[in-house]
């Protein structure tokens, strides 16, 4: 599907850039791709971008950005930390829903070149001194949470999320599942990880 005409070209070119990328990676998407993509020449893309690098390289950090910002704004947000990690499951089920490639796009990418991690470092610093970080290291002190770092947490809370969109092809064909189903399948999930995660890290025997 084409993009809205009602967009500037920089726009079009922009939208038609992420649809493509998030497709097929940087190595599979050509400027043809894109041009074709957003309706408009292919040298218009070359105009507004000079090169595909430089138009990659501008939507890997804005969807970067969109994978781990709205993370960090929920670490720093002045509720429970049970509550917390509901809402982060939550969060990336929801941006995983309305972009089930992003996951897979960005880790493909930047297993293609590791150089993109220090896109990350920012925002690695803002998780690691977040409030969330302080809140678990005080439940743990206070033997209301289980003894974790927040480096094998924080795996478990997005990870469960993540596969099965990564997964979602083979989730359907396995399960034969049509996309109503595959929606109803997902909720389930989320709420079953919600379970999990919460139940693990506060519901536990102290010794």
């Amino acid at each position: 599907m084409n993009c809205s005409p009602f967009k500037s070209t920089e726009e079009k070119i922009r939208e038609a850039a992420k649809q493509v990328f998030l497709e097929k990676g940087f190595d599979g998407a050509t400027s043809r791709d894109i041009a074709d993509k957003a309706g408009i020449n292919i040298a218009l893309t070359n105009y507004y971008f000079r090169s595909k690098e430089k138009l990659f390289v501008s939507i890997f950090e804005e969807m970067f950005q969109l994978f781990f910002n709205g993370t960090v704004e929920i670490m720093n947000k002045q509720i429970s930390l049970r509550e917390k990690i509901s809402e982060l499951i939550e969060h990336d089920f929801q941006l995983l829903k309305k972009n089930p490639s992003l996951s897979i796009f960005i880790m493909n990418e930047v297993h293609r070149n590791p150089e993109r991690m220090a896109t990350s470092i920012g925002l690695m610093k803002q998780i690691q001194h977040s409030l969330f970080e302080e809140q678990l290291k005080q439940e743990i002190a206070r033997g209301n949470a289980r003894p974790i770092s927040s480096m094998h947490l924080m795996p478990l809370i997005f990870c469960n999320i993540q596969f099965i969109f990564i997964g979602k092809a083979m989730q359907m064909k396995m399960w034969q599942m049509s996309e109503a189903d595959f929606d109803e399948f997902t909720n389930t999930h989320k709420q079953l990880v919600i379970d999990m995660i919460t139940t693990y890290l506060f519901e536990f025997e102290k010794v």
